[in-house]
């Protein structure tokens, strides 16, 4: 039988002969490509008039075809006019549709038409040589993992291991650019810390919340768990064809979590541990790699530095690869250092390593401390004071990149001095800017930096004291340009030269806080375990609320249990209740209501023993937003109310007409609407004249919701569109979604039923994004529209769609 049908023969009756002639049923043919039964007879009855050429090409693998038979296969679909692009939507009366005209919309999830395409390998290793024994071995692995189901349903891992320095990552990244054609859904890549000088390994949790995020799913949506985050990385995956590297692991069970379900991707694993666990029970190919051979070596030089330099002087050329013990990263420093200093004989290069035979010792061992020093000192013998400097104090920022105006506080200097210096160390190699205005260190470098600190006379301790207020005072400005607060800090004045931002509007308060946020919670580890814990819960508590009104409730509730730590190590009582009621919040967000009631409390008790009637007074605010999410209204008026008395007692008037404007909304959801009216306009009034943005956006949608009750439709609908107006200014998108669907329904009542369609779709998309626990009476009010309105069938998203 021909491998694919004739120039006239329909496409479904060709695969009903082909699955015949292979003795299959749809249900066995469906199995081993991984379609539905039904998709497969719909194909076969050609009512699927264009398949997607993915389901032709899993037909075809499934039938045994070979890839050019497959390709082949597509082309005449295509040329019959019975295929289109994955990708693409086609004209339909003027209306987008997918190009599938059937309704077999299980067919179109097979399509798996993917909107974010992951592209983050490293840049492409530009003088990569030798090593042609383990490519090769690498090349079996993907036929293998990307042959017939026949072959394997396991997923394909390779896991290179090796000593520090031997090429491991060079050769994973190298082989990756090379097969990335045959990943089209993407490359994932993460250097997961596993051996480094500074900084804790990467968990599996955050490289699969990484990689959720490079896959396009939202921060806010990725589940509180490990294990249901690793579901749902490997459901993301399911029938994608993506390469994953893992890079410097620490173990097998760092790595495991990270492995997908999926046969159709292959993972790279690179570590100094031999991962023999990875081998024995995830049937990982092991592929020890050892230094360069001699032949390899010379060619690496040759190929850095040019054949012509090196054959000029062939013993000296002999002596570098030698001390360097044929090691890949060592020779790759000298020969950086060669090129960049062209007026340097080899023989000038050989004589500094052999003066430093002491530290060129460990260069036989498993790791190369003591030779990298003496590379990176070439470089750094040749630095400014100011730069020398400034190199050093970088090793007390923890990363992950640092900012012009973050250097001139660390280093106490002006910010030109700084930016100087900074351009003076990235032309040097020491550092890179690999994005605008946003330095990074490599990790190797950074303990290179500590360790010239330490004998240096640098005040490091004063260096991240000024860090630290840099980043407080700033974080605290941003929040307070926002509106952000949820209560205001006390904090001492800043340190002389720690320069905290200044922000004129809330743009770019919103922009510092999108850029910095994570040099922000990697600050506050870094504070929680040093001398530093008032200012890690701080710190804390001034990022919060932007984390909150982000949706990174993970991030928040993680950097609020390192706070909570170190307050109590400090025996620090009152960033103790700060931050049990910030956390209240967060487990509420979360869905997690008694562990939030169980921090409140504890909030509440250590507010009252201080005498705090502020800290009372946010509190009650809490326990009152907690009480009213589980519907318990009551509850949530005692709360509102004792938070209103609290705050006129406070003298905070800022606090009193949010207070204000919480007993309003507590009264609308008891139905007294009107009571309600009264209370929000009076707060209105208040926030106003306050110019409170977040206040007066609150306030506005209360009187909306009240008015709506009431019966004013129109003047709901005014109030709405305000309120979310300052809310898309303050960029928070959770209350975004709480006024579009307060406006969903109100159009709903007068019978605009397309605008309250639009307005509940909008809601319904950042609710999803946000996981929040009401998308799905969201999807009900979608689906009684449809049924009871005559308007044109628009699909509801389905719960987890």
């Amino acid at each position: 039988m021909a491998e694919g049908p004739g120039d006239r023969e329909p496409f479904g009756l060709w695969l009903r002969r082909r699955r015949e002639a292979a003795g299959l049923t749809q249900e066995e043919l469906a199995e081993r490509s991984g379609l539905s039964a039904r998709t497969i007879g719909n194909l076969e009855r050609d009512r699927s008039r264009k398949p997607y050429p993915r389901s032709v090409r899993l037909v075809a693998c499934a039938l045994g075809l070979a890839e050019s038979a497959s390709d082949e296969l597509v082309a005449h679909c295509r040329a019959s006019g019975t295929a289109q692009s994955d990708f693409t939507r086609q004209p339909d009366s003027g209306t987008a549709v997918l190009a599938s005209a059937s309704a077999d919309s299980e067919e179109a999830r097979a399509g798996d038409a993917v909107v974010v395409v992951p592209r983050q390998l490293p840049a492409a290793v530009r003088h990569f040589v030798g090593r042609a024994g383990e490519l090769k071995i690498l090349d079996g692995l993907l036929a293998d993992a990307l042959g017939p189901p026949s072959v394997t349903g396991a997923v394909g891992v390779a896991a290179i291991s090796g000593s520090a320095g031997v090429g491991k990552s060079a050769l994973a990244v190298h082989w990756a650019h090379q097969v990335s054609d045959r990943f089209p859904d993407g490359q994932l890549y993460v250097n997961l810390r596993g051996y480094g000088p500074s900084r804790a390994p990467v968990t599996s949790g955050a490289a699969i919340r990484g990689f959720l995020g490079a896959l396009g799913v939202p921060p806010w949506q990725i589940p509180a768990e490990q294990d249901e985050q690793a579901g749902l990385y490997r459901s993301v995956l399911a029938r994608r064809r993506v390469l994953i590297v893992a890079d410097n692991a620490r173990d097998a069970a760092q790595i495991r979590p990270l492995l997908p379900g999926s046969r159709t991707c292959l993972v790279v694993v690179t570590s100094r541990s031999r991962l023999g666990g990875l081998a024995a029970v995830d049937g990982a190919l092991p592929l020890i790699l050892d230094v360069f051979s001699e032949l390899e070596a010379a060619q690496f030089l040759a190929a850095r530095l040019g054949a012509g330099r090196v054959s000029a002087e062939p013993e000296r050329s002999g002596e570098l690869i030698a001390w360097c013990a044929r090691l890949p990263l060592a020779l790759s420093i000298i020969a950086a250092q060669a090129a960049a200093l062209p007026g340097f004989s080899l023989a000038a290069l050989a004589g500094e390593l052999r003066d430093a035979r002491h530290r060129l010792d460990a260069l036989d061992a498993s790791d190369a401390p003591a030779s990298l020093r003496a590379v990176f000192s070439w470089s750094y013998d040749q630095l400014s004071g100011p730069a020398a400097q400034m190199f050093r104090l970088l090793s007390v920022h923890p990363g992950p990149d640092i900012t012009v105006t973050g250097a001139a506080a660390l280093a106490a200097t002006p910010r030109a001095l700084a930016r100087r210096a900074l351009r003076e160390l990235e032309q040097a190699s020491l550092i890179a800017e690999h994005c605008a205005g946003r330095y990074a260190c490599h990790d190797l470098l950074r303990a290179y930096a500590a360790e010239q600190a330490a004998g240096a006379g640098d005040d490091r301790q004063e260096a991240a004291a000024r860090m630290l207020d840099h980043y407080l005072h700033s974080g605290s400005a941003a929040a307070a340009r926002l509106n952000l607060s949820r209560s205001s800090l006390t904090l001492p004045p800043p340190r002389p030269a720690a320069a905290p931002e200044r922000f004129a509007d809330d743009t770019s308060a919103l922009a510092w806080f999108d850029a910095e946020h994570p040099v922000l919670l990697t600050i506050i580890s870094r504070a929680a375990d040093a001398a530093f814990g008032p200012q890690a819960w701080q710190l804390a508590a001034a990022l919060g609320a932007y984390l909150d009104g982000q949706g990174r409730w993970h991030d928040w509730h993680a950097a609020l249990r390192t706070a909570l730590a170190a307050a109590q190590r400090h025996d620090d009582q009152a960033g103790q209740a700060r931050i049990h009621r910030d956390l209240g919040l967060a487990q509420a967000r979360l869905g997690c209501y008694q562990d939030a009631y169980r921090q409140l409390r504890q909030a509440l008790r250590l507010h009252l023993q201080l005498g705090d009637q502020a800290g009372q007074a946010r509190t009650h605010q809490d326990l009152a937003r907690v009480a009213d999410w589980q519907g318990n209204i009551p509850a949530a008026l005692t709360h509102a109310i004792q938070l209103l008395e609290l705050m006129r007692t406070t003298g905070d008037r800022a606090a009193a007409a949010r207070a204000l404007n919480d007993v309003g909304w507590t009264h609308a959801q008891l139905g007294a609407y009107q009571q309600a009216l009264d209370c929000c306009q009076d707060a209105l009034t208040q926030t106003r004249e306050l110019e409170d943005s977040l206040g007066q956006a609150i306030t506005w949608d209360s009187i909306g919701y009240a008015h709506h009750h009431l019966g004013h439709y129109a003047e709901a609908i005014d109030c709405y569109t305000g309120a979310l107006a300052l809310y898309r200014q303050l960029g928070n998108r959770y209350r975004q979604a709480e006024t579009l669907a307060h406006i969903g329904d109100t159009h709903h009542v007068t019978g605009n039923f397309p605008a309250a369609r639009d307005a509940w779709l909008k809601a319904l998309r950042i609710r999803e994004e946000l996981r929040h626990p009401r998308a799905e009476q969201l999807r009900g009010r979608l689906r009684d529209l449809d049924r009871t309105t005559l308007l044109p069938a628009a699909r509801t998203p389905a719960a987890g769609a």
